[in-house]
This record gives C-alpha cells, sequence and structure tokens, in this order.
C-alpha cells in the first residue's frame, strides 16, 4: 500500500468479535492534547469521508488576527482590498498597523468608509494614528446563511420594483435610493461569501451557518452571486431613469415595462421560494415560465420604438435588457435549486 505526501495509511481491525477500530495518528493526538479517555466526535460527510474533532475543539467563537501593513505608497482601494479579502477568509480582528508616523488619511478614510457601509456586524474597536482595527462582532449563529439571503434578496426585489415605480415620477428622489441601497444587499453579500468560506472547511460552522453539508455551499454561493448581480441590474434602471431628459415616461411604454418587469420580478421571487422550501418541483416551474418572457419583449419594445422619442429608445433598451437578466437570474437560481434538490426528484438505482 503507497500513500499520498501528507497522509498515512491504517488497516481497520477487530476487536470483541464485532467493533471495527482504526488507530490514531500519534502526531495528531499529540497536536490535538489528547489522552486516555479523550472524546472525539465523529460526523460522516456527504461524500461518506469521516471528519474526526476532539470535543471542546470547536472553532466556531475562536479569534483569528491578522496584521495589514500599509505603506505610504499603497493606493487607499489596494488597501481596502486587503481588508475585504482578510474579512471573507473569516478573520475577526483586522488590524491596520504602521511603522509610520500615522496612517494615510486616505488610507484610513477609505477603510472606516467601507466598513460602515459593506461589512455586516464590524466595528471599528481603535483608531489611532498608526493603528485601526476592525472587529466582526457578529458570531455566525446570530445571522444564518438563509436568513443573510432572505433579506438580501428582499431588499434587491425592492430595488427593482422601486426603480420601475421611478420612471413614472417626475422627481429623481427615488431613482437615488435604489442607487443607495444597493450598500446595503453588497453587505449582505460579503457576509454570505465569508460565512460559506468558513464553513466549507470547519464542520462546527457549517451546522451553525444552519447548512446541513459542505455540498450546499457551493449552490448558496451561486445564488448568491445571482441576487446580487440582480440588484445592480435594478440600480442599472434607476442610473438610466435620472438619464433620461423625459419629466415623464409615455404612459403606454411605462406601462408595457410594468408589465414585463411584474413577470421578471415574478420569476425571480418565485425561484428564491424555490431556495427557501428546497423544492424541486417549484424550480422546475420557474423554468417553464420563464420561457414566455421573450415574447413581452417583443411587445415592449415595440412600444418604445413607436412611442418614445429616438434619442431616449437606446436608454430604454438598456432599462429593458435589465429587466430580462431579473429574469434570467431567477432562472440561474431557479437550476441551482434543481441542482441541489434533485434527490428528491429521482430514486438512486
Amino acid at each position: 500500500m503507497r500513500s499520498s505526501p501528507g497522509e498515512e495509511l491504517r488497516k481497520v481491525q477487530v476487536t470483541g468479535g464485532s467493533t471495527y477500530i482504526i488507530s490514531l495518528p500519534k502526531a495528531w493526538v499529540k497536536q490535538m492534547g489528547l489522552q486516555k479517555g479523550s472524546v472525539v466526535r465523529i460526523n460522516q460527510r456527504d461524500d461518506l469521508t469521516l471528519c474526526l474533532q476532539p470535543q471542546g475543539a470547536e472553532t466556531g467563537d475562536r479569534t483569528r488576527r491578522v496584521i495589514i501593513n500599509p505603506k505610504q505608497e499603497d493606493t487607499p482601494e489596494s488597501i481596502v482590498r486587503r481588508v475585504v479579502s482578510a474579512y471573507l477568509i473569516g478573520y475577526n480582528i483586522i488590524q491596520l498597523r504602521t511603522s509610520h508616523q500615522r496612517i494615510d488619511s486616505g488610507q484610513r478614510f477609505s477603510v472606516k468608509d467601507f466598513t460602515r457601509k459593506k461589512l455586516v456586524g464590524t466595528e471599528i474597536l481603535s483608531d489611532l494614528p498608526q493603528d485601526l482595527t476592525l472587529q466582526v462582532l457578529l458570531s455566525y449563529a446570530e445571522l444564518s446563511v438563509k436568513d443573510a439571503l432572505r433579506r438580501m434578496s428582499v431588499i434587491a426585489a425592492a430595488m427593482h420594483r422601486d426603480a420601475i415605480t421611478a420612471l413614472g415620477t417626475e422627481e429623481s428622489t427615488l431613482a437615488r435610493e435604489v442607487i443607495a441601497m444597493d450598500d446595503e444587499v453588497d453587505r449582505f453579500n460579503l457576509y454570505i461569501i465569508r460565512l460559506l468560506k468558513v464553513a466549507v472547511t470547519d464542520g462546527h460552522i457549517l451546522k451553525e451557518s444552519g447548512l446541513k453539508s459542505p455540498r450546499e455551499c457551493l449552490g448558496y454561493r451561486l445564488i448568491t452571486k445571482s441576487v446580487e448581480r440582480m440588484a445592480d441590474h435594478a440600480e442599472n434602471i434607476a442610473r438610466k431613469r435620472l438619464e433620461l431628459t423625459l419629466s415623464i415616461v409615455n404612459p403606454e411604454v411605462l406601462q408595457e415595462l410594468q408589465k414585463l418587469s411584474e413577470f421578471a420580478l415574478g420569476i425571480f421571487e418565485n425561484a428564491m421560494d424555490a431556495v427557501f422550501d428546497e423544492d424541486y418541483a417549484e424550480a422546475d416551474d420557474v423554468l417553464i415560465k420563464a420561457q414566455q418572457i421573450r415574447q413581452q419583449e417583443t411587445e415592449v419594445l415595440y412600444k418604445i420604438v413607436k412611442h418614445a422619442p429616438p434619442e431616449e429608445v437606446p436608454a430604454f433598451r438598456m432599462i429593458v435588457e435589465s429587466i430580462l437578466r431579473t429574469a434570467e437570474y431567477g432562472t440561474d437560481i431557479a437550476e441551482t435549486v434543481l441542482n441541489m434538490t434533485v434527490r428528491d426528484a429521482v430514486i438512486e438505482a
């Protein structure tokens, strides 16, 4: 028998005639601080592998600290990206520390502003000339993947509705509010990515996050990205509204856009229902329904060409494209649900 680098091969033995045993690597036992009588938790994963974890060694609440040393020549955007990466891979305390007299004011402002706007459950622990420390105070158990995703999808759907409503108003306030709401979606997006990255390798956090197996992490990552992109298109609609020189959109054009929007948003929301219900049949119905949207696209484009001023047609076409993408992201979500729940719809031979 040959083993790969980093692995050991052990023979299964039988004791007492019916109990199967296998010895543990001595180096691992010492590293874990185990001794005679210690209790080890054994979990079977979806792929039939076994995960061993000494009782009391759960890492869900363990503080992980990282230090970032910003240089004067580093751009504020570069430092923010470093902070985001540290946040996403699960560090609880992120400390910016410099050997210079003080942290660059542009770097400091960008990190603090990004933290307040985009990092869920993260507070500024200290703000000193040479030290800026961030701490993630929200535990994984307080906000599960599904809870965060539910809030994220509700905000994204509200953004889409408000963006379409803004097309029928003279004021620009509502469109600007939609654009500002995208920060909230980004906050939940980053939090979910952080949680999934940690959960996929830590069985304790996986359980805390409300997921059943590491296999689900990939599915929820794809769903989260689709929701985030859907919100981006709601923001695009709001921005296009601000670009239009018309005080009010033509009533016939607006009516067609509203009809198309209601249909696309229905696909998205039905897909999200399938996610939370973990229902294969619901997801399949979404894909069937989505086939009708191209016919509606033709009707709305006809109205735009007929009633909209020529100079406004390109902006309206972009609005239609964003509405269609909302439906497409709904179908992407539904397809992911099919893959995640297919075992409920088939019989393994």
